[in-house]
């Protein structure tokens, strides 16, 4: 027997058992007459004891122990004289009798601590070390368990778990595919899936009204610290629904995950935000709401005193700072500097100082007396000790741009509070959304999202105007899912298709089995996909899902750890038909 307990399940309760304990060496102290040794596993870390004076051979060769060493120790379980309240196990020592090192290690790139000296490429190559440290483990362990729970909740509510095909067929909307060659099928190709949408619609038209499953999806797209090229959702699908059972189902879910995995209740209903009110206030389609400072237009009380940076400008938003009128030259230069980044898009940032003595001091102080000051600050509603950010410009990019700077100041001043929960459903989202570069409408989900019934009507004559029966789960700033209602009916999918571009032959091609089934009788329905991996992220603290997967890839979707992606054989892309095309 490798192991009587684990590493971290011996209490005082114990003391005077005999014990087997395996596990890896955390690390090694020699102090005169005795060594300790913490001894490793994924429960815990025990202290292990070895004394010169009982048994002094054993002990020197206990000091020839490396860490991360694989070690089966025996001994006796004995109270510390010098406790660590810190650890579960820190009332215990066990006082080693024999031991067997299973397995001897070399010296390990990095230190396998909670806080490593090992930099992020370094740690992902040695990734099987790097999920020995306690903080992936726990991300890992929490992620099991809010997988547990998302099963459980469902199960409750009669959803049945099916699994759908990993090899489909490529569509052209959405994100890049992954693709697969045939080998028996020369000159063809799979795709992999960058979610089971069609499957799962058609799970709705065979009858099984209730399917769920958490289930690996792929695209194949430039990475950010959200995203990986494969990810996980929790996918689910409910037939004879409308939108408000969808949006009750799925609150009832995260609600339960907040309750069962973090013991947070939320006391209050989510609330529900249009998605025209979600870009008017805040700037994004998934704000964070931990905080007010919400944009406020001031056109109508800035324009019209000579200072063409206003004057000439579609668009005048604010945001209102409270308590800080006394940031200094540096920091507003530094606020300056973050709206002029690339991925903010500002041209320059305008100030306006509400001084505790009731004086104004503004960069616009040129054109703008102190009463002209005083009347912006009352249509901001800013007092004394107040900092009013101005933004000014083409209204869309400006409000992403103001929508930027208002969540690099509620870092700033800590309002941002990871602890802090406050989730929201974002609806009515526009159904289509026109890119410049082709002119031509895209689906701003994808193409099998429902228009509001009272706005179908305008699907040929006004497009942009058509709002999509479509909803976001949004938890402080993070969308961590969404979804629609779908189009059950084949006429109404043919005019979608139509507004997006599609000839009847196109989307024969593409959908063709997906139209077939319709014209076997599908049942209203619709569902929704929660992102699994910033999910996890979410409850864990965590900026990165990286630090949620246990094998994920890097900035450049390469795996460092397994050196891929590689290069195949000759003899291999010979037998797929494939010929590879240097540049």
């Amino acid at each position: 027997m490798y192991r009587t307990h684990t590493c971290g399940e011996l209490r005082i309760s114990d003391q005077g058992k005999k014990v087997t304990l395996s596990g890896w060496i955390q690390r090694s102290r020699d102090l005169g007459g005795m060594t300790f040794i913490d001894l490793r596993d994924r429960y815990g870390v025990t202290q292990l004891v070895f004394n010169m004076e009982t048994n002094a051979g054993l002990c020197t060769e206990a000091r020839k122990l490396g860490r991360e060493y694989v070690l089966m120790a025996e001994g006796n379980v004995n109270e510390r004289s010098n406790k660590n309240p810190k650890m579960p196990t820190g009332d215990i020592e066990i006082q080693v009798t024999a031991f067997n090192v299973l397995n001897a290690a070399a010296t390990p790139p990095f230190t396998i601590e909670d806080e490593s000296d090992g930099g992020d490429e370094l740690r992902m190559k040695y990734r099987y070390l790097d999920l020995r440290r306690n903080p992936l483990k726990n991300n890992l362990m929490l992620r099991h368990r809010m997988a547990f729970e998302t099963r459980n909740y469902l199960n409750s509510q009669a959803f049945i778990e099916v699994e759908t095909p990993v090899l489909i067929k490529s569509t052209p909307e959405g994100a890049r595919d992954f693709v697969v060659p045939s080998r028996v099928n020369p000159g063809q190709f799979y795709a992999l899936p960058q979610s089971p949408q069609t499957f799962k619609q058609l799970l709705m038209v065979a009858g099984y009204d209730r399917y769920m499953q958490i289930v690996k999806c792929f695209r194949d797209e430039d990475l950010r610290a959200d995203r990986q090229p494969e990810f996980t959702q929790i996918d689910c699908e409910m037939a004879f629904v409308h939108q408000d059972d969808i949006l009750d189902m799925f609150e009832g879910l995260i609600g339960h995950l907040f309750r069962e995995v973090k013991g947070v209740i939320f006391e209050t209903r989510f609330p529900r935000m249009t998605f025209a009110e979600a870009m008017e206030k805040y700037g994004s389609d998934k704000p964070d709401i931990r905080f007010g400072m919400t944009f406020v237009d001031l056109a109508n009380a800035c324009k019209g005193k000579g200072f063409g940076v206003i004057d000439d400008a579609p668009y005048v938003g604010g945001i209102v700072a409270q308590g800080c009128s006394e940031y200094t030259r540096k920091q507003l230069d530094e606020l300056t500097d973050f709206v002029k980044k690339p991925q903010v898009g500002a041209r320059g940032l305008i100030y306006i100082r509400c001084n505790a003595d009731g004086t104004y001091k503004s960069s616009m102080d040129k054109f703008y007396s102190p009463d002209d000051l005083k009347g912006i600050a009352a249509a901001a509603a800013a007092v004394a000790g107040d900092l009013i950010l101005i933004l000014t410009g083409e209204k869309q990019p400006t409000q992403k741009a103001l929508g930027e700077l208002r969540l690099e100041m509620g870092n700033r001043l800590g309002l941002r509070d990871k602890k802090e929960f406050k989730p929201l459903w974002v609806v009515d989202f526009p159904l289509l959304e026109w890119d410049q570069e082709t002119k031509r409408f895209y689906a701003m989900h994808h193409p099998f999202t429902s228009p509001k019934p009272e706005d179908a009507q305008y699907l040929e004559s006004d497009p942009a105007r058509v709002r999509a029966n479509a909803y976001d789960c949004v938890i402080n700033g993070v969308e961590v899912g969404g979804g629609s209602i779908r189009i059950h009916d084949e006429a109404l999918q043919k005019r979608m298709f139509k507004s997006l571009g599609f000839t009847d032959e196109e989307a024969q091609n593409q959908f063709g089995f997906l139209l077939g089934a319709f014209r076997y009788g599908a049942p209203p329905h619709g569902g929704i996909a929660f992102g699994f991996d910033r999910l996890v992220s979410l409850f864990a603290g965590e900026d990165s899902i990286r630090d949620v997967i246990a094998f994920p890839k890097n900035n450049a979707a390469r795996d460092v750890m397994a050196e891929c992606p590689s290069e195949i054989s000759e003899a291999q892309l010979k037998e797929l038909s494939i010929r590879v095309q240097k540049n």
